[in-house]
């Protein structure tokens, strides 16, 4: 049995049926597909069944990576490195399916880098299918009022449909996390409201829900300087929290700050 190691957020999943619901969201064959933490190769070896045209995997434990080799010989292209290190766009020219039980100490920082690359109207993906804690799971998907609602949910939709598509045992995966996770899926939008930078649109939030449980005058002022016209243009009531405001009005105040 493999020792999964903690520091790297290490759940291998093992229930079949999960991997082969898991496999049934997409269509593989002749696809370009990207596999990021594929551990001890349990669902690397159902996506090589349904003969994809190039297999792509990224694993930084080293010991996991010599593993894969020798199981798998030469029918996928190994990537020893750190998925946060990686520039996906140099991986290939296709469009890239993505399948990721996505470590979860680093879970929404890969989606946030992922997110926050795409500053044009080319994405490198065609899907992303991803497995997350399912707090964190919750916090994509969330929308406007809820306590759940924040930065997470409001940098996904932006350029992202994301489509919950079941929860997950800890059962299905060794060592047995305390939690349930949930599988997403991202496609890119083909209509999605115009920002310059993407980073605009993280500062904006990040400066926001600094405070969650306080009105949003404070954060509006300290960005915008007290600027009346703004606030009438986007018809802002300063008394809210951030929680009340949709994504909208978040992607048009991220619009304005680069205005400034």
């Amino acid at each position: 049995m493999i020792k999964a190691k903690k520091s790297l957020g290490q759940n291998f999943l093992e229930d079949e049926n999960i991997i082969k619901k898991i496999i049934s969201t997409t269509e593989i064959k002749n696809e370009t597909i990207l596999e990021v933490g594929p551990g001890t190769g349990n669902l690397t070896e159902y996506i090589l069944k349904n003969n994809p045209k190039e297999f792509f995997v990224i694993e930084k434990d080293n010991n996991l990576t010599s593993i894969l080799e020798q199981k798998f010989k030469n029918q996928l292209k190994m990537i020893n490195d750190d998925i946060l290190q990686i520039d996906e766009k140099k991986i290939t020219k296709d469009k890239l399916i993505v399948f990721g039980n996505l470590p979860y100490n680093i879970s929404t920082e890969i989606l946030c880098k992922w997110i926050l690359d795409l500053n044009d109207d080319q994405f490198w993906f065609k899907s992303l299918i991803l497995m997350f804690q399912k707090e964190v799971a919750d916090r994509i998907i969330s929308k406007i009022n809820s306590s759940n609602y924040g930065r997470l949910s409001i940098l996904a939709n932006w350029k992202l449909k994301i489509e919950k598509v079941f929860d997950i045992k800890p059962s299905c995966f060794y060592p047995k996390p305390k939690v349930d996770s949930s599988l997403l899926i991202f496609r890119p939008k083909k209509n999605f409201f115009r920002i310059k930078n993407p980073k605009n649109l993280e500062k904006i939030t990040r400066i926001f829900f600094n405070q969650r449980r306080k009105m949003i005058k404070k954060p509006y002022n300290f960005i915008f300087n007290g600027n009346l016209d703004i606030q009438e243009r986007l018809n802002l009531d300063l008394s809210l929290r951030p929680q009340n405001l949709d994504f909208e009005t978040y992607y048009n105040l991220a619009k304005e700050y680069e205005n400034l």
